[in-house]
């Protein structure tokens, strides 16, 4: 094979050759798009471009590696062409008059170090950010001609980056949740954009240690929790934008030498941590609204602003009342809101709106937070507030559960906490206590009374319930109404398969179930007949306890099943009487049908949860199992397999099948049968179902 090495070696130098007139052929580019030209740089030949200043090549003379032209008064733009330099390592052109639209770099794998900062270009090619595996660092800073752009989530492609400028630049919309991707990450300089949304959850447990995002034009927003999990950070600089919220714990952060916090719309007490950071030596907390004592830092810490328009209750070194520290700790339940802020101001607690104090002014006895839209969750500091006797924390977005400590109160007699999103047990509160938790509050859990329909208003037993003066605002969350027709529509398969396997087990009976009813009926009417309510059967809309039969079953917003329809001595009228049942078989209906009342119940606090449904029809489905494989053979029925298959397979099985393949109810509608004679008759109800 020695006679093919002449040809290889040629082309290893056709490419070489190539390789080296094109990083020559890209350079003389670059002279003829820029002035003044830089010293021994022609415009003619490219010749002896790895001697020109500001240009190094590899050790063969031929690859370019880096760029130096940095504060040469240069002129003029970049050409495309350097996208080509695919040896390129160093790019540094900055402190020049360069404009013009920047050449695409993406996929420069061997570029490491971007500097375009102090110039006057246009505009960021899209995919800039592409392929940079080996980039750690790029500044694009102060370039104030830019079209407005934003970070692109490719920068997540830049696994080395350890350092990233771009502050005044132009840049817009939000901080790219990518910082997970970016291990090495160190410094992030945002600063003079206009840069709007939340610090991105994964600045979590980053390794950045100098953070600049000060200055927005129009700020950045939303909490600083995330500042508190970072933490290799020394220098941070949120000055001038939007934050709300607290301050963090910074426990955590003991390299932090430079905090600027001022001019923002953060609330709360100045924590402990903060004041007693190790290595602090500058912070500013100046025009915020900040709540509690004056902070006192120790004489380690050099510079401190806090002039302006905060909050504190009292002037330096002197203390807040206990009222006034009480409330203050109920307002970190919610986050410490704005709201709060800007009402709750100095140091008397009985002159701050939404706050009412008795006769002698000092002890609060009602405190109404109704209606502020606040977040967080209850305080259990209000059981210090031992003369308390009405609390409204109705209309909130509340959430978590309502504290033990509440039931110690010994003056308390109303407690409303309607309208939230509360959770959890309902402690058990004295029978003097006016406790409200409904309409709302969804996952608030009690004990279920089934004999009554459920539970009454979602109170704890001991105290005096209600419902709130507003039942026409009712919230009843989709997930409690898609529960709701379950139920019903468990229900109607339950006791179609009861009739269904009677008439198995009943062969030689002589008589055949009536044409419209049993199997029939649910074949049909759950098929095609759901009218549009979620497949409830057509017969039950049209029932009103009122006589009439105009009403839809989905009334108003709620389910209104005619409670006669599930009455107990009306039962036997509506079943078939070739089916003839035994007791235990009327007790299984009985069982079911009691369930179903409960489930379709007009108001939703009335009705059982979906887990009280499963274990109340999950013994029938093993009473009801076949005794033997055989027995499950001769009924036709697999019972491990799901509802809508078991239909289908009666359905082929007796050639009226008029399923769908998605198991869509949709294709058919069907008679309704006519109710048993005297069934009608006994349509009288207590409840309004």
């Amino acid at each position: 094979m020695g006679h093919h090495h002449p040809f290889l070696f040629s082309l290893f130098l056709l490419l070489f050759s190539t390789a080296t007139a094109d990083d020559g052929a890209t350079i003389l580019k670059l002279a003829n798009s820029i002035t003044p030209l830089p010293s021994g740089w022609s415009t003619k030949s490219s010749t002896t471009f790895c001697s020109w200043h500001g240009i190094n090549c590899d050790s063969s003379k031929s690859r370019v590696t880096s760029i130096s032209l940095s504060k040469l008064s240069l002129s003029g733009t970049l050409p495309p062409e350097i996208s080509t330099l695919s040896e390129l390592q160093s790019l540094s052109v900055q402190g020049n008059q360069l404009s013009g639209d920047l050449p695409s770099l993406a996929n420069l794998t061997n570029l490491q170090y971007i500097f375009l900062d102090s110039n006057n270009f246009t505009s960021i090619p899209p995919g800039f950010f592409q392929g940079l595996t080996g980039l750690q660092t790029l500044s694009i800073g102060n370039n104030v001609n830019l079209s407005p752009w934003k970070l692109p989530t490719d920068l997540a492609q830049c696994t080395s980056l350890t350092t990233l400028t771009a502050n005044d630049c132009q840049l817009f919309g939000s901080i790219p949740d990518v910082f997970g991707s970016l291990p090495s990450l160190q410094n992030l300089r945002l600063s003079y954009n206009n840069l709007t949304g939340v610090l991105p959850p994964s600045f979590a447990n980053s390794g950045i240690q100098n953070l600049w995002v000060n200055n927005q034009q129009i700020g950045l927003s939303g909490s600083i929790e995330v500042i508190g999990s970072i933490t290799q950070l020394s220098q941070v600089w949120l000055h001038v934008n939007q934050f709300t919220g607290p301050i963090p714990d910074l426990t955590e952060c003991k390299s932090i030498f430079d905090l600027q916090l001022r001019d923002n719309q953060l609330t709360g007490i100045v924590p402990a941590s903060l004041v007693s950071l190790p290595n602090l030596v500058n912070v500013s907390l100046s025009n915020n609204k900040f709540q509690g004592p004056v902070p006192q830092f120790p004489p380690s810490v050099i510079t401190v602003k806090n002039e302006g328009i905060n909050k504190y209750c009292a002037g330096p070194g002197a203390p807040c009342d206990a009222l006034v520290m009480t409330l203050l700790e109920i307002a970190g339940g919610f986050g410490y809101p704005s709201t709060l802020s800007d009402k709750w101001d100095g140091n008397d607690a009985c002159g701050w709106p939404l706050v009412t104090c008795d006769a002698g002014k000092k002890n609060v006895v009602t405190v109404n937070l109704a209606k502020q839209q606040f977040t967080g969750s209850i305080s259990p500091s209000f059981a210090k507030l031992s003369s308390l006797k009405s609390l409204y924390l109705n209309e909130n977005n509340l959430t978590g559960s309502i504290p033990d400590s509440l039931t110690k109160l010994p003056e308390l007699e109303t407690l409303d906490v309607s309208n939230n999103n509360l959770s959890g047990k309902i402690p058990e509160f004295p029978g003097s206590v006016k406790l409200i938790t409904k309409p709302g509050n969804p996952f608030l859990r009690t004990d279920v009374d089934t004999s009554s329909g459920g539970t009454t208003n979602g109170t704890s037993s001991g105290g005096t319930t209600s419902g709130g003066s507003s039942a026409g605002s009712t919230k009843i969350p989709g997930g409690m109404i898609a529960g709701i027709i379950v139920a019903v529509v468990i229900f109607i398969v339950v006791l179609s398969f009861i009739l269904y396997k009677y008439k198995k087990r009943h062969p030689k009976s002589g008589k055949e179930l009536k044409q419209d009813g049993g199997k029939a009926f649910f074949k049909n009417e759950v098929a095609g007949g759901g009218n549009g309510y979620n497949k409830v059967p057509i017969a039950l809309h049209g029932q009103s306890s009122d006589g009439d039969n105009s009403k839809n079953i989905f009334e108003g917003g709620n389910v209104a099943v005619p409670i006669e329809f599930l009455r107990q001595e009306n039962i036997p009228k509506a079943i078939d009487e070739s089916l003839n049942p035994d007791e235990e078989t009327l007790a299984t209906i009985y069982t079911v049908t009691e369930l179903a009342g409960h489930c379709t119940a007009r108001d939703p606090y009335q009705r059982p949860d979906m887990g009280h449904a499963v274990n109340v029809l999950a013994p029938l489905v093993k009473q009801w199992r076949p005794a033997s494989q055989q027995e499950d053979q001769n009924c036709g029925t697999d019972l491990d397999t799901n509802l809508p298959e078991t239909l289908r397979r009666w359905q082929t099985e007796e050639g009226t099948s008029t399923m769908s393949d998605d198991t869509s109810f949709t294709q058919t509608r069907s008679s309704v049968p006519s109710m048993t004679s005297g069934f009608s008759d006994t349509f009288t109800s207590n409840d309004c179902r």
